[in-house]
């Protein structure tokens, strides 16, 4: 299931590549695409979207319904 979030507290590469690790630490077999210049991340996985949405804020950003 691809799950599309919108966070806007993404600033850089590092905000993007903390949120990769722990959606992976969660998931190791998602797939994870971030944009940081549209603050938009893209999960592939098989976890529920609020368990992605929860792993996004547990690492201190904001998630935009």
């Amino acid at each position: 299931m691809s799950i599309t979030f919108r966070v806007p507290s993404i600033a850089c590469e590092a905000c993007a590549n903390t949120i990769t690790k722990a959606v992976r630490n969660e998931n190791p077999e998602a797939t994870i695409s971030i944009d940081v210049s549209t603050k938009i991340v893209t999960v592939e996985t098989n976890v529920s979207e609020e368990t992605v949405r929860k792993i996004i804020e547990g690492v201190g950003h904001t998630v935009e319904s």
